[in-house]
């Protein structure tokens, strides 16, 4: 017998293990089917996020997937998250598998299986969920009886690397494809796996390697109002990283950073009306409990409708005590006023991403802030009381100098000035990330700084401020370094995974489990040279492994995205400057009128 929320099975385990609530399950809005015969009636899939409990329960696209499926009466979904080492542990010793949240059912019992890449040192993880699974880690070694595994999320857009263990990749919007593929599942359950996998391969925005055509295109939700909304949510029974109520107001950002991926796999813009956003909150407020509620998009200070948005929440959900948080805010005086109306943003600091030192470098990267619009944040911060400022900078830019670097430390200072000058504390942080270059983006022709490059801006900027009230850190540069060969690599990283992850690699994202020298071995072990994916400049005319996957955005327009970046113009909003022909006027109706 099955206990509700968990095998039987696994509860003397988590008792001797890190965090057990990450694995007993059953909580509000998760719901376990009431089929008896569910494996025969439906299709059922199973949600695995290649993290730990309290990551993957804070990822919103999983709340949306799950509530989708939901819906439709001919699937059932669950879900299950990468267990710690500890409980990997534990679970290997007492030979039991990785089961689903929801009704304990091991995962090779499902018909397919849906993992997010949302970044590429989870890729190990995957290996574990799949193998505690009982599930075969190569798509090749899977018969007609084990379950379909589908990637997403933005590394399914770069899938070369991870290729080997997946049997298909949903590109872009899962709302709009989920269903879809679930309906070809199901009309294909009990076929053989190559006609399952044709079928999915014949569904637009899928890319089924061997079975798509190329290049395989993104899928949108141009319609996000008049699309899926979800109503409900699980609250999870511990602590995770985002406690709250989550909706989305918009997806899509058309500033155009040279050097951020989802402002361009995610075009074009779409936003949602003030009142389904309101009545959505309600209805998540209502069934969730939750007493904070987040506005989700990649620049949540641009949704049109936002003022009034925070005029309707203060007058219909204030008596109850209800608060707004705000993920990101531009560096300038109108975010902070906004964030001042906020009791939510009141308790904390601020956060700001200046990205970098300089105009010079700023306009290089298109990042639309200048000295002024700093100067003028900076001074309404403190103005408004608050005592923290956090400050988002990257280090190995294209083009970076040391006087760049100097340029880093200079904003700080003038912080701690302008903390001083509205007698505030001035608590001043800043985290310094080294540049990764991402497939599909302007810069996803350039070298990356070397690890000895990037460790040496580091402690050049960390010197700069040392005996200061400035607290400064920098990323580990071997992660960085191990991101940015994943990034743009190929399909002879995936034996390069599956040797690390044999050899013990787990959780690479997390610095207290990752192991350099472990992975670095294994690159001279298989002969590959990882300078080669990542310090190498390439040819723009230099066939790409990500080339097999259309988003959008034409490689043309981002090659002169690189060129005007190398000659310090900038390119303008398109929302506010006109269409800049990115290549979504080929197919969104919001851009061919635009």
């Amino acid at each position: 017998m099955m206990k509700k929320g968990i095998s039987a099975g696994y509860w003397p385990l988590i008792s001797t293990v890190r965090r057990p609530g990450r694995y007993s399950g059953g909580e509000w809005g998760s719901a376990p089917s009431d089929d008896g015969d569910l494996g025969k009636k439906r299709v059922s899939i199973c949600l695995a996020f290649p993290d730990v409990y309290e990551v993957g329960m804070s990822y919103l696209g999983y709340q949306i997937l799950y509530s989708l499926i939901r819906t439709l009466d001919y699937a059932e979904v669950e879900r299950a998250y990468c267990p710690w080492i500890d409980m990997e542990a534990a679970m290997r010793e007492a030979n039991l598998p990785l089961r689903s949240l929801e009704t304990g059912r091991p995962l090779s019992d499902f018909d397919a299986i849906g993992v997010t890449l949302q970044y590429e040192l989870c890729s190990t993880n995957i290996l574990t969920i799949l193998d505690l699974g009982r599930v075969p880690l190569r798509s090749s070694d899977r018969g007609d009886r084990d379950p379909i595994v589908i990637g997403g999320g933005c590394g399914a857009l770069a899938p070369a690397p991870l290729e080997i263990f997946f049997d298909a990749f949903c590109l872009g919007d899962g709302e709009d494809t989920v269903p879809e593929l679930l309906t070809a599942l199901f009309s294909t359950k009990g076929c053989k796996r190559e006609e399952r996998l044709r079928a999915l391969s014949a569904i637009r925005g899928m890319y089924v390697p061997g079975f798509s055509a190329t290049p395989a295109r993104r899928r949108i939700v141009e319609d996000l109002d008049g699309g899926f909304l979800h109503r409900t949510m699980i609250v999870p029974n511990m602590n995770i990283i985002h406690d709250r109520a989550a909706v989305l107001v918009s997806k899509g950002c058309t500033r155009g950073c040279r050097f951020c991926q989802a402002g361009i796999i995610d075009r074009p813009v779409r936003e949602r009306g003030l009142e389904s956003v309101s009545k959505q909150i309600e209805d998540l407020l209502r069934f969730t409990g939750w007493e904070e509620i987040g506005l989700l998009s990649l620049s949540t200070c641009d949704w049109t409708p936002l003022v009034d948005l925070l005029g309707f929440l203060s007058q219909s959900l204030g008596q109850d005590g209800v608060k707004l948080s705000l993920p990101s805010l531009r560096m300038d005086s109108f975010s902070v006023e906004l964030a001042a109306k906020l009791e939510t943003m009141r308790r904390g600091g601020l956060t700001f991403a200046p990205e970098a030192g300089s105009a010079r470098l700023r306009a290089v990267i298109n990042k639309h802030v200048t000295d002024s619009d700093i100067d003028s944040t900076l001074d309404a911060v403190f103005e408004h009381g608050w005592n923290r400022v956090k400050l988002y900078f990257m280090m190995g830019l294209p083009t970076e100098t040391y006087q760049d670097l100097d340029g880093i430390a200079d904003i700080a200072f003038r912080a701690v000035a302008a903390a001083k000058r509205h007698k505030r504390r001035g608590d001043i942080s800043a985290s310094l990330a080294g540049f990764v270059p991402k497939a599909h983006t302007p810069f996803q022709w350039e070298a990356q700084a070397t690890r000895d490059e990037l460790r040496e801006r580091g402690r050049y900027v960390k010197n700069l401020v040392r005996n200061s009230k400035i607290s400064l850190s920098y990323h580990e540069p071997d992660q960085t370094f191990l991101e940015g060969i994943f990034a743009r690599g190929d399909r002879r990283l995936g034996e390069a995974t599956l040797e690390a992850w044999s050899r013990g690699a787990r959780f690479d994202g997390w610095s207290e489990c990752f192991n350099a020298d472990l992975w670095f071995e294994v690159f001279r072990d298989l002969e590959l040279d990882p300078d080669w994916y990542a310090s190498r400049q390439r040819e723009i005319d230099e066939p790409l492994p990500w080339d097999i996957i259309d988003t959008g955005v034409t490689k043309e327009f981002l090659a002169a995205e690189r060129a005007l970046a190398f000659g310090g113009e900038q390119t303008g909003d398109c929302r506010r400057t006109g269409c800049n022909l990115c290549g979504w006027q080929r197919y969104a109706k919001t851009c061919r009128n635009a």
